[in-house]
């Protein structure tokens, strides 16, 4: 594994949440399927075809359940009792977060299958970012939440890790790190190894939907499926976007407040990005008029950096293969499938 740990803290590692994953993920998966469904028509110079896209989605539920209808797909996903949450992508904006067509579709087939309105919150970490990407609260829908600083991480559901991060304004931690009212203490005394899982995420939902859309990270290397799920849903964050501190994503991802939730990946590739990111940067992003799906968020990860490093090497931009050695690990803990040789890739009509 690439696990750059330092070898002072070992001890610490040993009785981590890190060590814990090790030990109970450890089963190599079977193969996995990623399914796609493409459409020439779904993306008009930068602008949705959210009719196309939500067909799309449609097609891709039921492939990847196996069931007859959307309905019926749904329901073998979740159930009337749970309480389902969305995490989208909206940091790119009304351009380049998850498409408003691909979420509708979503919260469309949950209510088929029988799950109320108020039972489904649609979340992210910023609310800019989320009514910059068109996610705002309708009465007697869907919920839309973002994690409020300080306040909207659970004290209850500690992370803790290796790498340590400086806290700012905002994590849950802050302010008791201050040695007296108005006077912020040293940077040493702000480190800390560890971080919460937001509110929404460790006592609001029961099931996830998770809808990344398909780019890189600068820091570290693939900003898809796991990082999506994980790293917004921290507070103390900054560290996991680094080259060491990726190497805890697939820890993250491995504890219960997340993989246990997690029933499906839905990548949007309606728009790609292979530098640059996570953020939106048009320099870099073209229309791809896809969408992946998944129940192996790793595999659509690997699918997602193969894409981009091609790109890249098109490009003649620096790989990214040392940033996403991460994505590997993940696979040796048994949480989907890294290798390609494991991974089919099968169509599905968007008509």
């Amino acid at each position: 594994m690439h696990r750059p740990l330092f070898a002072a803290i070992a001890a610490f590692v040993c009785f981590s949440p890190f060590a814990k994953a090790q030990q109970d993920v450890s089963q190599k998966p079977p193969p996995s399927t990623v399914y796609f469904s493409q459409d020439a028509d779904v993306i008009d110079e930068f602008e949705e075809n959210t009719a196309i896209s939500r067909r799309m989605v449609d097609r891709l539920v039921i492939a990847v359940t196996r069931q007859p209808d959307t309905a019926q797909a749904w329901r073998s996903l979740v159930t009337p009792e749970d309480r389902v949450g969305i995490k989208v992508a909206a940091g790119g904006g009304r351009y380049f977060g998850s498409h408003r067509g691909i979420v509708e579709a979503i919260i469309r087939g949950l209510e088929a299958s029988g799950v109320a309105p108020a039972h489904i919150i649609v979340w992210d970490r910023d609310a800019a970012d989320l009514a910059a990407a068109g996610f705002t609260a309708q009465r007697g829908g869907y919920a839309v939440r973002s994690i409020v600083p300080a306040a909207g991480y659970d004290l209850k559901a500690p992370f803790s890790a290796p790498v340590l991060g400086k806290l700012i304004w905002g994590d849950a931690r802050f302010l008791e790190k201050q040695k007296q009212v108005g006077k912020i203490s040293t940077d040493s005394d702000q480190l800390s190894s560890t971080s919460y899982f937001a509110n929404v995420l460790a006592r609001d939902v029961t099931k996830i939907i998770n809808v990344p859309v398909l780019t890189d990270a600068t820091g570290c290397g693939v900003a898809g499926a796991l990082y999506n799920i994980t790293v917004p849903n921290l507070d103390n964050w900054r560290r996991f976007t680094q080259q060491d501190g990726a190497s805890s994503i697939p820890d993250i991802y491995a504890d219960d407040h997340i993989r246990p939730k997690v029933v499906l990946t839905i990548m949007d590739g309606l728009l790609a990005q292979y530098a640059g990111g996570p953020r939106f940067n048009p320099n870099y992003a073209f229309a791809y008029r896809t969408i992946y799906a998944s129940k192996d968020p790793v595999a659509i990860d690997a699918t997602a950096f193969r894409l981009i490093e091609k790109l890249r090497k098109e490009a003649r931009l620096k790989p990214i293969a040392k940033l996403s050695e991460w994505l590997s690990d993940a696979q040796e803990m048994g949480l989907g499938n890294f290798e390609e040789s494991r991974i089919t890739l099968e169509q599905v009509s968007a008509k």
